[in-house]
């Protein structure tokens, strides 16, 4: 019952809650952004959803707009300043996920969403990862976050996928509370130890 009728009314809830309760801090956050990196406040990147139906996932923005002298732009270590590292770190750029939460795009808890060009690299058993609504925060990213292999971060998403329930959200959010306060398993910019999937998997290929 909670898995099909009580969770979604949770996020609606939940979602609501956070932009009346914390709507000052929206604003800050959105006027500091406009401030020290510029508009658009917002960074919106396509993403796949449940049943890997795509959606546009909303975040504040983090890196300048950079370029070099032929007009491309500049690495993202380089673009992303002092500032949006903090926002990453304390993950206050995720702040604006609750709207995607609201229409229905995401969930509370669930699978992070990934790149849209992961999608012809997962395996038959990695799939079922989009079974449900993804989340804005999840088992994966309670145990370990940045800091894990895929592998162990597709286990533990299907082990959600797997055991849904009222009290493991419960816990899953007391857990991302906890870390974000504390910066635990966080790691941006330059400090990423986990390569992108296409590669690994690339990679695995050409050694089998």
């Amino acid at each position: 019952m909670y898995k099909k009728y009580g969770k979604r009314l949770f996020d609606i809830v939940c979602a609501l809650a956070a932009l009346i309760v914390f709507g000052w801090l929206y604003i800050i956050v959105a006027v500091l952004v406009k401030i020290k990196l510029g508009s658009p406040v917002l960074f919106k990147q396509v993403r796949p959803g449940k049943d890997e139906k795509i959606f546009n996932l909303y975040k504040f923005r983090t890196m300048t707009d950079e370029k070099d002298e032929n007009g491309n732009l500049l690495p993202d270590d380089v673009r992303l300043t002092k500032f949006g590292r903090l926002l990453r770190k304390t993950s206050l750029d995720e702040l604006p996920e609750a709207f995607n939460i609201l229409k229905g795009d995401m969930s509370v808890v669930g699978p992070r969403p990934l790149l849209v060009e992961y999608l012809d690299y997962y395996t038959e058993e990695e799939r079922h990862r989009h079974d449900v609504r993804p989340g804005l925060s999840g088992l994966a990213q309670v145990n370990g976050r940045n800091a894990i292999t895929w592998e162990e971060k597709f286990k533990y998403d299907l082990e959600y996928v797997n055991n849904i329930s009222f009290l493991l959200d419960i816990k899953i959010i007391f857990r991302t509370v906890f870390k974000a306060a504390n910066g635990a398993d966080i790691l941006v910019g330059e400090q990423h130890t986990v390569g992108k999937l296409y590669e690994e998997r690339t990679i695995q290929k050409e050694r089998i």
